[in-house]
């Protein structure tokens, strides 16, 4: 019986109530004990005045009237008892068939949209994402159901990218090593020649998937959390330099111009020194990979209140406005049809360096002008005080 009661919540709220009428009944009861006697002598003195008697006529329910009076008055005490409790009984009968009326009512209003959400989670526990309640009220279980909500609606958009994921790595994947197969079918069947560039042809498709793989092991890194930031003061000037020197040589190769612009006071930010390079260096490749030939991409560094900001602007193939809020986002690229072997990029990098500026307590952000006007890639991170 217990366990039964305890599924059952509207039952349970049910109890309560008459829990709370029992509990009033019981004071009740006591309290009359105590309350009956006095209110009948008051009762009976009043009558004795109105009958015009002494003041002190009828007090005690009888005392001091003679044997016939006070038979009569025991007998009238009795009778006003008894009606007292007859009424207490009525009313009894009434709270209880009040209590569980109302009781039923407003359990029923409690538990149908518990059980609506219940019914939900089943749904959505089932794969079935777009599952929603209807919200009425503002009390705590019309935002229950709105939290709900708003669960469901983070469950449905990571499920979407989860599945985005999959289809985005599998055509990273495909494009390699459908060269590679390729290549290799070709030399085995003799239509390729064993030479020098069929096998630099194969070893640049085994990069390009290394790099791939190692791109989403980053990814899946920087997404977890997985890793230890050494944050401490670190110079900006350093850092711009070894960026592009790094790079130095990729800039010359594609015959694109490569400058940088610093305040003239030194500048100390508080970062991870590995990571900030790591982050430049993805912004400035990407700028890089989209700027033809006889272009220019520019690495400004400004202060900016308490926050040292970070401008790589270019005179590439920039940015339509609609693409600028998903251009941080994993695998997105603005023209779908440039993959890495065209030279478009996995779309992985941005993604990671998003994730590593928010972890240095920064923020990141894109702009254009629209497309053939070049971009802006900017990020902050928080100056040394």
């Amino acid at each position: 019986m217990s366990d039964y009661i305890n599924r059952r919540l509207g039952l349970k709220l049910l109890l309560s109530y008459l829990v709370v009428i029992f509990v009033g009944i019981l004071v009740l009861l006591i309290a009359s004990q105590f309350a009956v006697p006095s209110a009948f002598g008051r009762h009976m003195i009043g009558m004795g005045r109105m009958m015009g008697q002494g003041p002190g006529a009828g007090q005690g329910a009888g005392q001091g009237l003679g044997p016939g009076q006070s038979e009569m008055s025991a007998d009238l005490y009795r009778e006003f008892r008894l009606s007292f409790f007859e009424a207490l009984k009525y009313a009894v009968f009434a709270a209880i068939i009040a209590a569980v009326a109302v009781g039923i009512f407003f359990s029923r209003r409690v538990i149908a949209p518990l059980r609506a959400v219940m019914a939900a989670t089943q749904h959505i526990s089932d794969g079935h994402y777009d599952e929603r309640v209807q919200v009425d009220g503002t009390d705590e279980i019309s935002q229950l159901a709105a939290h709900f909500n708003q669960m469901a609606e983070k469950l449905e958009q990571v499920e979407s990218m989860r599945r985005r994921l999959i289809g985005d790595v599998a055509h990273e994947l495909r494009t390699p090593l459908t060269v590679i197969k390729g290549s290799m079918e070709g030399l085995m069947d003799g239509v390729l020649p064993a030479a020098s560039e069929t096998y630099s042809e194969i070893h640049r498709e085994t990069e390009r998937l290394n790099h791939l793989v190692d791109d989403l092991q980053e990814l899946s890194r920087v997404e977890a959390r997985a890793y230890q930031m050494d944050v401490r003061s670190v110079d900006v000037s350093n850092l711009v330099a070894t960026v592009v020197k790094r790079l130095g040589h990729q800039f010359d190769d594609k015959r694109v111009t490569l400058t940088s612009n610093l305040p003239r006071d030194p500048m100390q930010v508080l970062a991870d020194e590995d990571r900030a390079i790591q982050i430049l260096t993805n912004l400035i490749s990407n700028s890089l990979q989209y700027t033809p030939s006889g272009g220019q991409v520019s690495l400004d560094v400004s202060r900016a209140g308490n926050e040292a900001q970070f401008r790589v602007k270019d005179t590439g193939i920039g940015i339509p406005a609609e693409h600028l809020t998903h251009i941080f986002d994993r695998f997105y690229r603005v023209d779908k049809s440039r993959s890495r072997q065209n030279g478009g990029g996995s779309g992985i990098g941005l993604a990671i360096a998003r994730h590593l500026v928010e972890a240095q307590g920064g923020r990141i952000w894109a702009e254009s002008a629209g497309e053939s006007k070049g971009s802006v890639f900017a990020f902050t991170l928080p100056l040394v005080k």
